[in-house]
């Protein structure tokens, strides 16, 4: 049976969720609604949808049976709790959105509704990073010891100045933590597990924006190991995101999506797959090229929705990544270790 969606949001991100399901079998994109009429109309003309005049007229059309919310990350929750009040499935652009206090209801809103919830983290799709995945949970890396994330991307002034809501607190949460970096906290918790313990500094170093540019945090998990997290918008031209896995049995160093260095006490029984392309994209632009990884999440969320289970990346487990930023702004406001 073919799977409706339809998109919230009209911007480069809501192109993305539109291309992934138009390459995606089985699902349709049948309506489009988005801050910008224009921009929301020429998406639904492209993708042979139907532009809607409001978002209460799109949750209420039919067939409808889930939205990809793409709109500012500050309203991602209250867009998606839209359509869950209509029995509406959502798919949410990173992050779920920019506080606790609104996921929780929207997660609430949805366990009552009976509607399924998630993120699109697609680097949790990653072939690679799926390796990795397997290779911790089955020991291959040992008992965690210390991981580190590097994220030093660069974001030119205009891509804050030509946008209402990037670099606000309102609408964008944060700055190159809430935003850039929510991907490798999401990694790294799935990686690692989760934190007990966050001591952070922020600094507005280089762009005229309301919010933080570049942020360090060092991290204590709950499994005893302990890391740094450095997330920037200020690293010109861009770099590839860098993270280094170590526990009792060897390291393992990611780039971009890809495993670029293995040292193992065991040789693992199978290899990480071996791709071509580019790992370093991300780091100096904001444009999805390549959409495969958003696919892979769609895939699953249909699947999991057909199949009555929860999503590779559901509500409670984006809600994770939100709480961690939290409680990094929390300390670096403070000046002290925070709890989570």
């Amino acid at each position: 049976m073919t799977f409706r969606v339809g998109l919230i949001g009209s911007g480069n991100i809501s192109e993305t969720h539109a291309r992934a399901a138009a390459e995606t079998e089985g699902v349709e994109l049948v309506a489009c609604w988005g801050r910008n009429p224009d921009a929301s109309a020429k998406l639904a003309q492209t993708f042979g949808a139907t532009s809607f005049a409001s978002l209460d007229a799109l949750v209420n059309h039919r067939p409808l049976d889930a939205v990809l919310v793409g709109t500012p990350s500050g309203v991602h929750a209250e867009h998606a709790l839209a359509a869950v009040r209509h029995g509406v499935h959502a798919l949410v652009e990173k992050p779920l959105d920019i506080t606790l206090a609104k996921v929780d209801v929207l997660l609430a809103e949805s366990e009552r509704r009976g509607t399924r919830v998630g993120v699109f983290f697609q680097d949790r799709t990653a072939p690679d990073l799926v390796w990795l995945k397997q290779l911790i949970e089955s020991g291959g890396l040992g008992t965690p010891v210390i991981a580190s994330t590097s994220v030093r991307w660069y974001r030119p002034p205009e891509y804050y100045a030509g946008s209402h809501w990037r670099g606000t607190k309102a609408l964008d949460g944060g700055g190159a933590l809430m935003n850039q970096g929510t991907h490798s906290v999401d990694l790294l918790l799935w990686l690692f597990g989760d934190v007990a313990r966050v001591s952070s500094f922020a600094r507005t170093a280089l762009h005229r924006i309301e919010v933080e540019d570049t942020l360090v945090a060092s991290l204590e998990f709950r499994n005893g190991a302990v890391g740094t997290f450095e997330v920037t918008t200020a690293a010109y031209p861009g770099f590839p995101r860098r993270m280094a896995f170590t526990g009792t049995e060897g390291s393992v160093v990611v780039e971009g999506d890809r495993v670029t260095e293995i040292a193992l006490r065991t040789t693992p029984a199978s290899p990480p797959p071996q791709r071509a392309g580019n790992t370093s994209a991300s780091s100096s632009s904001p444009v999805v090229a390549d959409v495969e990884g958003h696919k892979r999440v769609l895939r699953d969320f249909v699947a999991a929705v057909r199949d009555g289970r929860a999503p590779l990346c559901d509500g409670r487990e984006g809600r994770r990544s939100v709480a961690l930023a939290e409680a990094m702004y929390e300390s670096a406001r403070t000046g002290k270790i925070v709890e989570l």
